[in-house]
């Protein structure tokens, strides 16, 4: 999938992926696409509900087989 931002957030721990991710959204304009990896296991349902509360959308939620989470979310 393409996106236009980058977060690499493996090796910190809550709540830092979130406020990374939160800060490269507000780097980048409405239906823009922002690319996180993370390690952290709280930052699955993390992104989720940051996404539910912010109005940006998960366009996809996977486990990498390097145990990563990989997150794409659109800026609403």
């Amino acid at each position: 999938m393409e996106f236009d931002k980058e977060v690499d957030a493996r090796g910190l721990n809550c709540p830092l992926p979130i406020l990374r991710l939160k800060k490269a959204l507000a780097e980048v304009q409405g239906g823009q696409v922002v690319h996180m990896l993370a390690t952290d296991p709280s930052s699955a349902g993390d992104v989720e509900a940051f996404t539910r509360q912010t109005g940006h959308e998960l366009l996809q939620k996977r486990e990498t087989p390097d145990q990563a989470f990989e997150f794409y979310i659109r800026h609403k």
